[in-house]
């Protein structure tokens, strides 16, 4: 599994509708793209209490041909012909969750970010963050959940996808879900990734 995020700031007085169109007339085009285990389609508004007006569409590969034929093809050259070329950030999968609440669709989103100390053992921090996402993962309204580690900046990524409106206020950023596309989310497996 491979997780990836852009993230797509805009101006504060920006038309979030104009995003929300774009999301409800291509969001679809991905509901079948082979190699996808799971894009969820994110904003941020400064009107809903964000620092920020933003897309930030985030990505689980089940398959590293399907991100490659996602970069490299029409799609993501779409979001470059509208917005210019973002910086694409991607994690190694450590591990993914289906949750209590996995046949719900999801209405938020939040990403934590957690920093591993230069001190800690790189094995032993996967293994204890894998067994905490596990717990976290089986919490009430969790869809689905996924941890994944930047090896270049030693940072983990917990990804969790909630049912409802309302992501709890202590779980790092959140987003709202305008769109899921999930072919292949079954594709992704549970638990540990290695």
């Amino acid at each position: 599994m491979h997780a990836m995020q852009y993230e797509i700031t805009l101006p504060a007085e920006y038309d979030m509708e104009i995003i929300r169109e774009r999301v409800a007339t291509r969001g679809h085009l991905l509901d079948a793209f082979p190699g996808l285990g799971l894009k969820a389609y994110l904003v941020r508004e400064r009107e809903a209490g964000s620092p920020v007006n933003q897309y930030a569409p985030f990505y689980l590969w089940a398959a590293p041909e399907g991100m490659n034929a996602f970069l490299w093809g029409p799609g993501f050259q779409g979001i470059v012909n509208d917005f210019g070329r973002p910086v694409v950030q991607h994690w190694t999968g450590l591990a993914y969750e289906e949750g209590p609440a996995a046949a719900s669709a999801p209405g938020t989103a939040t990403r934590r970010r957690t920093p591993l100390g230069e001190a800690a053992a790189p094995g032993e921090a996967a293994a204890e963050a894998v067994a905490r996402h596990s717990r976290e993962a089986r919490r009430d309204g969790v869809v689905a959940s996924a941890l994944a580690v930047d090896p270049r900046h030693w940072e983990l990524l917990t990804f969790t996808l909630w049912a409802g409106a309302e992501a709890p206020a202590d779980e790092g950023e959140r987003f709202r879900v305008l769109h899921l596309s999930a072919p292949g989310r079954a594709a992704l497996g549970t638990g540990r990734q290695w």
